[in-house]
Formats: C-alpha cells, structure tokens, sequence
C-alpha cells in the first residue's frame, strides 16, 4: 500500500499545487421524518419577467457557431419554452439502441426512480465495452452526467440531451472505448415544470443527498450505489445578476465556474486527482473556446464586509457526498440563470465543452482512476478505531480580485472581496475515530437510508455488551445555541450538542452497527456523529439520542450483513 500510495503522489504531483435574538430549541429527540402525502398538482408557472443586461453586457455573450447545429426541442428558434418532460422522454428513446456489432456503441435506457408528481426520472447509459450490459464493465470506469437538480436551471438539460447525441453517433463516440458514460438530464421534472428551483415539497434537492427525504435525491442515491461512478458531473447554472450589481458593483462574467468535493474528510488523493487531471484540462478547453472561468462562488447578501464564499463545505450536496464516495465529482456552472433565453446557445455549447474536456480526461486517465479508487478504497476502510476525524469545518478566510463587468458599460471591472475559500477548510470541531456506530433495533428508517447510501450495515442475532460512548445531550447549549442562517428545506439543522460518556453499550437482539472498517465510512461519520449540520439525530431521523452510540472496539460476536 505504501508503494502505491507514492506512486500516487508522484503521478498527482507532476502538476502545479493548486491556487489560490435566538428561537427556542426543539428537544433532540424529535419524531422521525415520514414521507408526505403526494403534493396538489401543479399550478401554471407565475409569468416573471427575467432580469434585463444593459445592450453592452449582452453584447459580451455572443452565440458560438458551433452552437447553431446543436437540435433539441428546447433549442428551437420559434420556441419560448424548453423541452418538456414528454420531449425529453421522447428524445431519450430516440437515442436507445443495441449494438449492431461487438465494440458498436450501445445505448440503453435506465429507470432511474420517479419525481414526487409521479413523472419518470430516467438515464441514458453508453458503452462500447464487448460484452457491455447495464452497467460498468469491469475494469472500465463510469462517468456520470446529473442536470437540473434546480427547476429552474434549464441549459443542463438541453446540454446532456447534445451530449448524448454526440456520444450516440457524433464526435464523442470514441472515448466509450475506455469508459462507459450515464446521462441523468434532468432530476427535477417538478421544478422544470414550475420553472422553480426546488422540488414539489420545496426541499432543494441539491442539498438531499445525505439526508434523502426526497425520491428525487434517493433515486439518484441508488443508481450511484450501484454503478459506482467514478466521476461524477453535476452541472447547473449560476445568476450573473442578482443582488452583485447593487452590492458588489458588477455583473458576474464568468461563462463556467467549477468546484470539486471540498468537505471535511474527502480523501486528499482525490481533490489532487480532481484538480490535475480534470479542472486544469478544463481551463485549457474553456479558454480555446473563448470562454471564461473561475472557481465557483456565491455572495452574501447584507453583510457589510461583503464576503463571497466558494461553494459550501458540508457533506450534503452531490458534489462533496460524491467526493466522500471517492468519486472525482465535479461542479460545473454556466451564466445563465434568471436570464430566460438570453445566450442560451452559449450556455448550452459552455456546458458541452466542459463535458467533453470531462470525458477525454477520464478516458485519458481510465486505469489511474480505478488504481485511485481502490487505494483510497483500502486505505479509509484501514483507518477505522484509531486516529481522529474532522466532525465540521469552515473556509479560510482570505482577499480575492474577483473578476466581473460593469452593469452599465459592460467593460471587465475588478473588485477586491474578503473571500472564503474552501480549498483550505479549518476544524472547527473533531473528534476520534470510532470503530463504528451502534443503532437500536427500531431505528430501521435511519438504517434504510444508510443503505440507501452504500453504507454496510450489520445486525446483532443476539443480546451483546459493546465497548463504546453514549451521547449525552447538553440540554442547555441545546436551547441557547444561535438560530442557524438557513432552512430546514436547505437540509441545516442545528448540531446537538453533546458530551460522550464511554462503557458498555447494551446492545439488544435485532439492534444494528455500522462498521467504519468500509470504504464510505466518512459517509456514516457525517450522518451519525449528532453534532455535525445534517446529522440525522438532528433531523429526526434517528429518534433519539439513546438509540445511538459510538463503539470503540469491533464486535466479537457473530454479525449478520443486512442484504
């Protein structure tokens, strides 16, 4: 391991190092989150008039040629709207065929699960493999494409529709030679519907996937757990507009942004895999287009030392919950939201040349990514009952010339901004490493989604005495914790703060563990550790605090694997 481990180092280091008054608190033990009842159905979408650029910031957004042969239903020129659920499906099915011939390209169409208003959510799947099947062929890894997690973020999904056309029968055919590819265009019918960023319950999806009280997020949850992507691409679009005029001086410029996992515990092989084999690569392909980038950021509106933070830390967004699967997971952002149509050919053609720079650097790199995932698959899975691990952490503060136009004249305008920057990430809170984590036998919707996950979950056939810390919860710093900034539909709820209190845990017949000795261990850590932000005893879905424990020593009893 230690030999492989350096030869890592050594391929990943060829390249540069990367750049620069509070509420009353509910008590912990709340009831445990069921689904809701099937939402009304949907009103017409509110007729909103999208935000106007002056003349001269339009006129930096001109249409690429390229953009003119790209054909989906969304894309017509005499069109207002953009494909609708019943032409995606349509155009999905166009594309499915079989092999004609052993290494013909193959494309086959994958239920993937169904919105909240009962619409398919569906997959196209590409291998050229010569015994290809619905899924990876072994020794070959999978990219996965996931658009429009937000409603109202159209241009992904007529993006990864192109895309699958040119990995059909067009330009991008050949690297199915090295990889299979899975395209999910669209994850949130119910918001495209509406025109809206959430799903039909109003929770952001986006922010789901630890947590996964949406179908939406769990049926992206299990096609991941069983095909393993290797990368995964999550692409949306960003507003240009907004509150940066009035608060920041400028219009944002930038055609792409991007981001990869940067939460607390990622594996640091991989964020160095994500940078020098994908990000830079990327750059490169974005700037022979004329197309402009930087790292992905948002501001914070009313705060008057104006900070702007790149995106979030916690392990609740599919980029950093892929990032912790130790997938290569990326985040790509095109200008374009709140704009209507405006550019739209330019947005379309920024998310295909960053797709495509995606797919030629995965298939540049086919037998590094699978050494990379089955090294750090060993090594998280090696770690379990020793050391210490990071429960929440925070981006560094720092200075950056953040690059934009101005509102008026649209000439490029520089404004230096206190900046938040998450390729640095601070500890705010750690603690030791566990051997893994017992539950009560009636916490069966916490194990559901725990497997949902990936996770392997064990049972107890009988009564044992397990060496471990029970959580004790601070009743006091409970209630007078301050208010977190963001709702629950965002998936933050407050950390329970507790203390631990080590012994035996009386572990009872049909109770469960989950061992840290597996791969997606730091998937556990974020969902059972109570005082992290998506903590499921903070959610509810853990029931209450004496239905967990820490446990600091490996069962020596015989264990049943759930199935």
């Amino acid at each position: 391991m230690q030999a492989l481990a350096l030869l890592l180092a050594a391929t990943l280091a060829a390249c540069a190092s990367k750049p620069p008054p509070p509420a009353p608190r509910p008590p912990p033990a709340a009831p445990v989150v069921r689904p809701a009842p099937p939402p009304p159905p949907p009103a017409p979408p509110p007729v909103v008039a999208a935000p106007v650029e002056s003349p001269a910031v339009a006129a930096r957004f001109p249409e690429p040629p390229a953009a003119r042969s790209y054909r989906t239903p969304g894309l017509g020129d005499a069109r207002s709207a953009y494909t609708s659920a019943a032409e995606l499906r349509a155009q999905l099915r166009a594309l499915v065929r079989e092999a004609a011939a052993p290494g013909a390209v193959q494309v086959r169409l994958l239920p993937v699960g169904a919105s909240q208003r009962g619409t398919p959510i569906e997959a196209l799947w590409f291998s050229r493999a010569p015994e290809a099947a619905a899924g990876a062929a072994e020794g070959r890894p999978m990219v996965l494409f996931v658009g429009q997690q937000h409603g109202d973020e159209p241009a992904p999904a007529e993006a990864l529709l192109v895309l699958a056309q040119q990995l059909a029968g067009g330009p991008l055919q050949g690297v199915l030679r090295q990889l299979d590819v899975m395209i999910v265009p669209r994850v949130n019918p119910d918001g495209a519907a509406r025109e809206q960023r959430v799903g039909a319950n109003g929770i952001d999806i986006n922010r789901d996937h630890l947590l996964l009280r949406t179908p939406e997020a769990q049926a992206i949850a299990r096609l991941v757990r069983e095909h393993r992507p290797a990368v995964i691409v999550d692409a949306h679009e960003y507003a240009p507009l907004g509150d940066w005029p009035a608060q920041y001086g400028i219009v944002r410029r930038h055609d792409v942004l991007l981001q990869y996992a940067m939460t607390p515990n990622a594996a640091e092989f991989v964020g160095r895999a994500a940078e020098e084999w994908f990000r830079r690569p990327l750059l490169q392909a974005l700037e022979r287009e004329r197309l402009s980038s930087d790292w992905y950021h948002v501001g914070q509106p009313g705060l008057r030392d104006r900070p702007v933070a790149m995106g979030g830390v916690r392990p609740d967004t599919l980029r950093n919950v892929g990032g912790l699967r130790h997938a290569v997971s990326l985040l790509i952002e095109t200008r374009g939201k709140g704009l209507g149509r405006a550019h739209l050919g330019r947005r379309v053609h920024a998310q295909l040349v960053a797709a495509a720079s995606v797919l030629q650097s995965a298939a540049t790199r086919a037998a590094d990514l699978q050494k990379l995932r089955r090294f750090v698959d060993t090594d998280v899975a090696a770690r379990a009952c020793r050391g210490d691990l990071v429960l929440e952490a925070e981006p560094t503060p720092s200075e950056y010339n953040l690059r934009g136009l101005d509102p008026v004249s649209g000439a490029d305008k520089v404004v230096a901004v206190n900046w938040l920057s998450a390729l640095a990430l601070r500890p705010k809170r750690q603690r030791s490493r566990p051997c893994g984590y017992w539950l009560a036998a009636d916490q069966a919707e916490a194990v559901r989604r725990l497997r949902l996950l990936g996770l392997t979950v064990q049972q107890l056939p009988e009564r044992m005495a397990l060496r471990g810390e029970a959580y004790r919860v601070l009743e006091q710093a409970w209630r007078d914790a301050p208010a977190v900034g963001e709702s629950a539909e965002m998936g933050v709820a407050q950390p329970v703060p507790v203390e631990l209190q080590p012994g035996l845990v009386d572990a009872e017949p049909g109770s469960f563990f989950v061992p840290l000795t597996q791969p997606l261990a730091y998937l556990a850590v974020a969902a059972l550790e109570p005082d992290t932000p998506s903590s499921y005893l903070a959610h509810g879905i853990v029931e209450r605090a004496q239905a967990l424990a820490r446990v600091t020593a490996l069962p020596a009893g015989r264990l049943t694997t759930l199935p």
